[in-house]
Parts: C-alpha cells; sequence; structure tokens
C-alpha cells in the first residue's frame, strides 16, 4: 500500500497536468509573406507594420473599426495658427526595456524619422512637415511645423509612428534596433528566423491592466496559399490572413473554424508611366480604364469579395469622393486607341507588385483584356526585393523602368490626404514617395496643399473633391476593386480583428 502523501502528490500533478488554467496561452498567426523589417519607419508594407503592433505603439492609434483613439498621448492642443502641437503624454509607462516613456522618447523617435542621414522609408511622411520636436517636461511634448498642415494628428496614427525605447536606440543604433525592438506594446519580442517564424511573449509590466491576456504570438509567414490554409485545418495556426479567395468555402465548412469578410480601404490600381509613350497620352490612358471589366475581375481573381472601384479613394476614407466605376467599354476603348494613334495597340511591360497566386490571377486577367484592344503585355510578379530596386527607390525618373504596374493602396491615415499625396502629388515621384504613374497635375497639386492648410471641413471637401475628379479624367490609374480583407480564426480565438486598412487589431486577442 501506497503512503497517503505521495498517492496525493501523484493526483495533484495529474490535475495540474490536465487543468486548463495551467496550460500556456501560445497563438499561432500563419501570414502571406515575410516581414521586410520589425522597424515600422522603415517599412512600407501594411503586414510589418501590423506584426510590429504585439510590441510598438503610438501616441494615437485605430481601433477594430478604424476610429482614432488616443495610445501613449492622453490629449493634445492646436495653435490657432494650426503650426504648434502641444501633446501631453501617459504616465506610468515603461518600455521593455525598463525605460520610462517620457517626452524625450517622443523627440528622439521624431527626430530620426526627419533626419534624412537615417534613410528611413517613412522619412517622406514626416520631412515635409515637422520643423522640431522639443520636451517641455517629462509628459508634454511640443511639436512644430513648417506649415499648417490639417491632418497631422491623423498621421500620427499611422502604424508606422511608434515610440521606440530611447535606450536601445543609442545601444543598437539606426540600423540594429530592427534586430532588437523595444516598445511599450502588449508583448515584447523574443526570436525572428525571417524565413520561418517570428515569436512574442507577454509583456508583465504592460500598462493596460490585465493584459494581454495570452502568453505569446507566433507569427509565420507561409507564402502559398494551400499551405496557409492547411494550417488552419490541422490546428496548428489560430489565424490567418489574408484567406486564399478560392479556399473560404472550404474553411467555411470546417465546424471548428470561422472565416471573416470586412471591409476595407485597400484600393488595388493598375498604374501607367504617364512619362513615358505611350502612356503620357490621356487617351490610351482612358482606353486601358474601358477596357477592363472590373465585375468581372472581382468574380475571377478575388472569388467575388471585391467590388469595382468607384473612386482614386476608397469609400470609407475621410473626403473621399464616389464618382464610378469606370464602365467595361471595349468599343469606346478601340475608338480612343485609334485616336491616340495606336489603331494596332502595341507591346509593353505589365509589373505586380506581389507575386502571390491572386497577383498571378489579377495580371493575367488584365493581360488578357487589354488583348482585346491591341495591347500585349509581358507579365513580371516582382519579389519583394525587386520592388523596391525597379519601382520604389529608382532614382531618375526619365529612365524609370515600370510601365504598367499593377499595385494596391491601403490609407493607413483613414484621410484623403494619404490617399492623394503619395500616390498622385507631383512631388510624390519615387523614390520620395509611391507615385509610380510618374503623375502631376498643378490643379491637383494645387488642391491637395490647400486641403492641408484649412481646418475648414467644407472648404476641405471641396479640394479634395476637385483633385479627386480631375484624377479620375486624367486616368493615370485604372482603379480596379476594392477587395474584402478575408481572414480566419479559429473559434477558440477571440479578440483579433483585420481593420479596413488591412492592418491588425487585437488589443483583446484571447484564447479558450
Amino acid at each position: 500500500m501506497k503512503p497517503l502523501f505521495r498517492i496525493l502528490a501523484v493526483a495533484l500533478a495529474t490535475t495540474a497536468l490536465a487543468s486548463p488554467a495551467f496550460a500556456a496561452k501560445d497563438v499561432v498567426f500563419a501570414v502571406a509573406s515575410t516581414f521586410t523589417t520589425t522597424d515600422p519607419y522603415d517599412a512600407n508594407d501594411t503586414l510589418s507594420q501590423a506584426m510590429a503592433k504585439s510590441f510598438y505603439e503610438g501616441l494615437y492609434g485605430f481601433d477594430k473599426d478604424m476610429k482614432m483613439v488616443p495610445v501613449l498621448a492622453e490629449s493634445y492642443d492646436v495653435s490657432k495658427d494650426g503650426l504648434v502641437y502641444t501633446i501631453k503624454l501617459r504616465k506610468g509607462v515603461k518600455f521593455h526595456d525598463g525605460t520610462d516613456f517620457k517626452a524625450d522618447a517622443v523627440k528622439v523617435n521624431l527626430d530620426r524619422v526627419t533626419n534624412p542621414e537615417n534613410k528611413l522609408k517613412r522619412y517622406g511622411l514626416y520631412n515635409n512637415n515637422i520643423a522640431k520636436t522639443e520636451v517641455v517636461d517629462d509628459y508634454t511634448a511640443r511639436i512644430t511645423l513648417k506649415t499648417a498642415f490639417s491632418p497631422f494628428i491623423a498621421q500620427l496614427a499611422h502604424p508606422s509612428t511608434v515610440m521606440i525605447s530611447p535606450t536601445a536606440l543609442k545601444q543598437y543604433g539606426n540600423k540594429d534596433i530592427a534586430f532588437h525592438p523595444v516598445g511599450t506594446g502588449p508583448f515584447k519580442f523574443v526570436e525572428w528566423k525571417s524565413t520561418d517564424y517570428l515569436k512574442v511573449a507577454k509583456f508583465d509590466g504592460y500598462w493596460r491592466q490585465g493584459y494581454p491576456k495570452v502568453d505569446s504570438i507566433t507569427w509565420k509567414p507561409v507564402v502559398d496559399n494551400n499551405s496557409r490554409a492547411a494550417l488552419m485545418q490541422t490546428g496548428e495556426a489560430h489565424f490567418t490572413f489574408p484567406v486564399p479567395y478560392e479556399v473560404a468555402e472550404v474553411l467555411k465548412a470546417k465546424p471548428d473554424l470561422e472565416v471573416v469578410a470586412a471591409p476595407s480601404i485597400v484600393l488595388r490600381y493598375l498604374s501607367m508611366n504617364t512619362q513615358q509613350k505611350p502612356f503620357d497620352n490621356a487617351k490610351v490612358r482612358q482606353a486601358i480604364a474601358y477596357a477592363i471589366n472590373k465585375e468581372a475581375l472581382a468574380k475571377v481573381a478575388f472569388n467575388g469579395y471585391a467590388t469595382p472601384a468607384e473612386g482614386v479613394a476608397p469609400q470609407g476614407v475621410e473626403y473621399a469622393v464616389k464618382i464610378g466605376p469606370w464602365p467595361y467599354d471595349v468599343a469606346k476603348a478601340k475608338q480612343l486607341m485609334t485616336e491616340a494613334g495606336y489603331p494596332n495597340g502595341f507591346e509593353t511591360e505589365l509589373w505586380s507588385a506581389y507575386n502571390h497566386t491572386t497577383a498571378q490571377k489579377v495580371t493575367q486577367f488584365i493581360q488578357q483584356q487589354l488583348q482585346q484592344i491591341g495591347i500585349r503585355t509581358k507579365i513580371t510578379l516582382l519579389e519583394a526585393g525587386q520592388r523596391v530596386e525597379k519601382v520604389e527607390s529608382w532614382q531618375d525618373p526619365k529612365t524609370a523602368p515600370v510601365r504598367l504596374y499593377y499595385v494596391g493602396w491601403s490609407t493607413s491615415t483613414g484621410e484623403a490626404d494619404w490617399a492623394l499625396r503619395p500616390l498622385l502629388y507631383g512631388e510624390s515621384w519615387p523614390p520620395r514617395l509611391f507615385n509610380t504613374a510618374y503623375y502631376k497635375n498643378d490643379k491637383v497639386d494645387a488642391d491637395i496643399k490647400k486641403a492641408q492648410l484649412t481646418t475648414e471641413s467644407g472648404e476641405k471637401a471641396q479640394l479634395y473633391k476637385d483633385a479627386q475628379q480631375t484624377i479620375w479624367n486624367d486616368a493615370p490609374w485604372a482603379p480596379l476593386v476594392v477587395e474584402k480583407l478575408l481572414s480566419a480564426h479559429s473559434k477558440k480565438l477571440s479578440g483579433v480583428y483585420v481593420i479596413p486598412d488591412a492592418s491588425f487589431n487585437f488589443n483583446d486577442i484571447d484564447l479558450k
């Protein structure tokens, strides 16, 4: 007969092992591509910025419905001339390395991104408007702008504008901080193996009491659509985005999974290099816009989880104007091609900013559509490095090799300035920003600039309306579709949302 205390000990151990109260809450996210960096100030892709919300926070952010909310800031005041923003900061917040979050962190981070010598990709987001950042006291920062810029607070909510520990920046330097991220977020960085996974673990000193509710998140990049879907079916992943459109119905049939089609402000479009023949001719550009059947594209490439674009900024972006969609009219397209001097069409390059399955379907569909009006295209699906080298970082507009370019944009400030200025303003040609059409219209430039200077909502709305209508008529793009954001999650997982800009909100993440 065994001693009673040994029987009790074994029973207690067995209970402890079986009890959910002692089980680690380790969440796995399966995502569609590798991360380019952990430094949001040096990231152009939404996914890397979304992942970085694990360990970084900004002064402002967005809730699950993309309404702007204060995060590390408590409030702000702006001077009557619109030049000086005084921001009151949240007290009692610590970085993961134990450094107190104070106003010096605001100054260090904004000084870093506005210093051209640091060559950060988000330099263009701030260099035109921030003149200086000052520490007023420990919990008050003052930001002085070069000129009045009414969308400034919305810009502070952009997911790239995070607070990195000044201590860590001093220790690791401008570039190596990407391998040692230190923020104030709910999770602290553990490990990053670029092609395999990135892992974060619960930060016990997080300022929001009782959060986070899970112990860790492992982000797994899985480029192949079928493999990513398989991880959900086997239970190896708890959440995935994007769900491949072609497997949505398969995942919906699984009783332990939920598939969510969320509204978005992600616009897919075909830009045309307006500085190069034949795309310098507006009739050629308009012909291309007429030649593509957007309804059919939404069905063929997106399995119906997209709608034809109705403007150059999607509905849901503040001050977006509904104009279209652009009609599908092959006869009109052929007429315009003849009037432009290209009755037999021409040959050109069709590049995609992405190399996944959906992009392949989109470009093949566009190729077939353009053949109807004599435009013969050679498709190239660019990898991330090629995209940066051949498009985003190209120094000389005269020699830019981009012609037709399938790409997308998510207006991550939620306001029309960031929907138009980086993409269609005359001073936003690469490498400064992302005007891959190399489009310039003096009236559009003036409207965008005036809208930045006014705080009067009606005047701003009219300026943005005029700009968007002019752009639509000039057709530097063929606006294609606004896609639905398709994600899937285990029914054991809660509190994870894909928000309209295709980023994530997982403040309330929990696992049963």
